[in-house]
């Protein structure tokens, strides 16, 4: 159409950390915390770990939900670059590699060896 844009999305690629990962951040206000991904946001490059980069946000009075007025803390999205996965038994930060068999693709941690999957 003429005059319409339309807005691409952009692709940041597959991300290196899942669901249920034990993560530790590498730079920002909450550098060295270690916490659990919560979700993962592939179109925005993000994803949430439990209990790190917490925001403010201000809530009105909402009868219908049962919620009550005030500040609420509550996670916000870091980038996945930002975001290293924490081998679960060697208990260090590690890249992740891709090991490929008959059986299919595993996760496995680039210091141990170990494999990565829940």
């Amino acid at each position: 159409m003429l005059g319409k844009r339309t807005k691409k999305a952009e692709s940041f690629g597959k991300a290196h950390v899942k669901k249920n990962d034990n993560v530790l951040v590498l730079s920002g206000k909450d550098r060295g915390k270690r916490g659990k991904v919560l979700r993962v946001i592939p179109t925005k490059g993000t994803a949430i770990v439990e209990r790190v980069n917490f925001l403010k946000k201000h809530t009105k009075k909402n009868p219908q939900k049962n919620q009550q007025a005030g500040i609420v803390e509550r996670e916000s999205p870091l980038r996945v670059s930002n975001l290293m996965v924490v081998c679960p038994s060697c208990d260090e930060p590690t890249r992740v590699a891709s090991k490929h068999s008959d059986e299919g693709t595993t996760r496995n941690c680039k210091k141990c060896d170990a494999d990565l999957s829940r």
